[in-house]
């Protein structure tokens, strides 16, 4: 992609569409500007295309350490689709034997468990031991006041809308709409309420509609990233939110544009995501 001596292997994995340029840390040097090169390489015209690349480097106490670095280069402190590519990554490269792994990431300790693997289709299944949610708005962060944000009003361009937040290590605010969500102009309205003032770190935005108490069909505008096929911790915040204005009943299964996640989760306990992940293929690039 660009002239250079260094060799850099890749693998490119999805979660329910949502795509990663999978790094390998543990058996060759990783560059240190990976904000630059997930810019460069995250460009689906002149790159090789993903949402996000992922790190998986030695951490002391733990499995590994993983990374994500989004499209615009900024670092998330957690993703769900890609904890389960990284736990099945884990099991490909052979990092550990463990059937519960213990990754770090910069949201905490997330426990990832293989649930199956299929080597000749490249893919497998995963759980994902999400922690707690985090429902108080400074954990969010959010600016607004109160112990909880649930239905809380917002407006752009003239429209209100009403959301709860829920921080899955990340930001999250949930937009319940009584239209299907494929006809919901996303694009518009999903930046707007990505920066909007009262997100000091910005947010990801969840447009959902609920079918029934065990089925949720929903959008997703990532904050770095825009509009993506499915997001983990989107579908854990979903959930949550739907649970917690009861709107859902445990277990929830997200239907998301590449795939369903299912989600189950308790007040009080850890949410646990449930969904695919999948290789696409291998690869090299000169640095």
């Amino acid at each position: 992609m660009t002239n250079g001596n260094h060799k850099l292997t890749f693998s490119k994995m999805h979660g329910c569409g949502n795509d990663f340029i999978m790094l390998d840390g543990f058996n060759q040097h990783l560059p240190a500007n990976l904000s630059d090169l997930a810019i460069r390489l995250c460009d689906r015209h002149f790159g090789i295309g993903a949402d996000g690349i992922i790190t998986l480097t030695p951490a002391e106490g733990y499995d590994f350490r993983m990374t994500l670095y989004q499209p615009d280069g900024s670092q998330a402190e957690m993703c769900g689709n890609g904890a389960r590519c990284a736990a099945l990554f884990a099991a490909r490269l052979s990092i550990t034997q463990a059937g519960e792994l213990r990754m770090l990431t910069p949201a905490g300790l997330i426990r990832p468990t293989l649930l199956s693997a299929d080597d000749e289709k490249n893919c497998g299944t995963v759980q994902v031991d999400m922690g707690l949610p985090h429902l108080k708005p400074q954990e969010i962060p959010c600016t607004l006041p109160g112990d909880q944000l649930l239905d809380c009003p917002v407006e752009v361009l003239g429209q209100q809308f009403n959301f709860s937040a829920v921080s899955m290590g990340n930001p999250h605010a949930v937009i319940f709409i009584d239209t299907a969500p494929q006809d919901f102009p996303v694009a518009t309205y999903g930046p707007l309420l990505e920066k909007h003032p009262i997100f000091p770190a910005k947010a990801n935005i969840e447009f959902a509609h609920v079918q029934d108490k065990h089925n949720i069909r929903m959008r997703v505008w990532e904050r770095g990233a825009g509009e993506t096929l499915a997001c983990g911790t989107g579908a854990c915040a979903t959930a949550v939110a739907a649970i917690l204005t009861g709107r859902a009943e445990s277990p929830v299964n997200l239907h998301l544009d590449g795939g369903t996640l299912q989600i189950c989760w308790q007040p009080q306990q850890s949410v646990f995501m449930t969904g695919p992940a999948a290789f696409s293929f291998n690869g090299e690039v000169l640095l």
